[in-house]
């Protein structure tokens, strides 16, 4: 049974935890969202393997991979409301528990379908991690430092992410893909332990609030169905089935939203939207994110059905991108003090939209040097634009609301990068041959426009 009892000492106040406790918080938070993150992405280098393995067709083994994600979006909100009400260090100390125990679910499966059952479970344990660690967070730094601590979750996320396709193809360089997810386990014990001793219980918990088991299940479906839409519509789903996914979204969002509207506190954070800096920061989010993937995602095809590059140089000419993005996200989380979050985001949206026109002009046959300084300004960018914009999200609602506020970053990034990868393949199937440099030239117009959300921000007062 996962302890629920207070700390003895260094009991959440306005100025954060003390410096020993602080340590042990934040490794815990490290740790398990690094888990997380990779889980999102190392299993794509395996599918083939898994595939080949499970005795499974390429195209149902990617549910491996939409499992997961479909899990954490379809339960984010929920999770993040339970935060509110229960305590946030009580839904991450369950998350570590259900997503270690999952990884080794995972690693014990035998077919595809028993595979996929457990990266759902694994999804919902990933999900708890997700929507409280910025909450967390704000608990556990100084309100004054709060900028630092949103520094090194960007960091954390940044290198799990880079970080992802290499660990995996060198785990299968050495042994079977089940080690993929039996490598969660021992962090996950670790992440535990430290859980237990050192992350604080919230100050006040929303006593107000009431979970509406019927608003769960509508936001599972609302987004359950807009992500299936859009990966229908990815992988050429036939029309119909997109469209009939599309009415039923129509349908079934529209009485969630208006059930929403009578509700005191409502699963949907639709108070936290009322709050004109919190909004923006929200639709900065989804613009940026979505820029990001269509970058991300395409970038791949142009350097090598483009340029010609092989899948160990494409590899190495993307890594400059989230390097930048782990130097930029401290700095900025440092910045965040002294500078306006919107100016800032602005910034570095701005150079990033810069990064991504110049990637999509580049000369017919590029250096090596003019692909990575072009990549270095894209992660660059996102660096700085990312850690003041979590800081503000966060920030910017009540105390007691930082659950659903978490939540709410969580969702705006996955529904931005669900978002870009469906345009990638509008892209390609609207430019047929010309469908990467689209992508690359939509990638830019959409960091501009999160570069102007943001700048219309600095008419907000600052946040503490």
């Amino acid at each position: 049974m996962v302890s629920t009892k207070p700390l003895a000492a260094g009991k959440p106040v306005a100025e954060g935890l003390p410096l020993p406790q602080r340590y042990g918080a934040i490794l815990t938070i490290a740790i398990g969202i690094m888990m997380a993150v990779l889980d999102g992405a190392i299993a794509n280098v395996a599918l083939p393997t898994i595939a080949q393995d499970l005795h499974a067709s390429a195209a149902s083994s990617i549910w491996i991979v939409n499992a997961y994600q479909i899990a954490i979006v379809i339960s984010l909100l929920s999770l993040s409301f339970l935060g509110d009400m229960i305590g946030y260090r009580r839904v991450y100390q369950w998350g570590l528990v259900v997503f270690t125990l999952t990884s080794l679910f995972c690693a014990l499966s035998h077919s595809l379908e028993r595979l996929t059952f457990a990266r759902v479970l694994q999804g919902f344990g990933g999900a708890a991690l997700m929507s409280v660690n910025t909450a967390l967070i704000r608990l556990i730094y100084p309100a004054r430092h709060l900028g630092r601590g949103m520094g090194i979750n960007s960091f954390i996320v940044a290198v799990s992410s880079a970080a992802g396709p290499t660990i995996a193809a060198a785990i299968l360089s050495v042994t079977n893909w089940q080690w993929l997810f039996l490598i969660n386990v021992p962090p996950g014990l670790v992440a535990l332990v430290l859980a237990l001793r050192f992350l604080p219980p919230n100050p006040q918990k929303a006593m107000q609030q009431r979970f509406d088991l019927p608003s769960a299940v509508m936001n599972a479906l609302t987004f359950g169905l807009l992500i299936t839409a859009l990966s229908g519509f990815a992988q050429g789903q036939p029309r119909s089935w997109v469209l009939a996914e599309l009415a039923a979204l129509l349908v079934v969002g529209v009485v969630f939203v208006r059930r929403q509207l009578r509700l005191p506190v409502p699963l949907l954070p639709i108070d936290l939207l009322r709050i004109p800096l919190f909004s923006l920061s929200i639709g900065t989010s989804v613009c940026s994110f979505c820029a990001q993937m269509l970058a991300i995602v395409s970038l791949p095809f142009f350097l090598q059905t483009v340029l010609g590059r092989s899948e160990v140089e494409t590899g190495l000419l993307l890594t400059p991108w989230p390097l930048a993005t782990m130097v930029m996200a401290p700095l900025a989380g440092h910045l965040i003090e002294r500078v306006h979050a919107g100016l800032l985001g602005a910034a570095g949206l701005a150079i990033m939209a810069c990064g991504l026109f110049a990637l999509a002009l580049l000369p017919q046959n590029p250096t090596d040097a003019d692909i990575i300084w072009r990549m270095v300004l894209c992660g660059a960018g996102f660096g700085l634009f990312q850690s003041p914009n979590n800081h503000t999200i966060i920030s910017s609602a009540p105390r007691q609301r930082s659950g659903g506020a978490s939540g709410m970053l969580g969702t705006a990034r996955l529904l931005g990068q669900s978002s870009g990868a469906a345009l990638v393949a509008l892209m390609f199937n609207q430019f047929a041959g010309a469908g990467t440099h689209a992508s690359l030239l939509l990638a830019g117009g959409l960091a501009t426009l999160a570069a102007i959300i943001s700048g219309l921000r600095v008419t907000q007062p600052r946040v503490a």
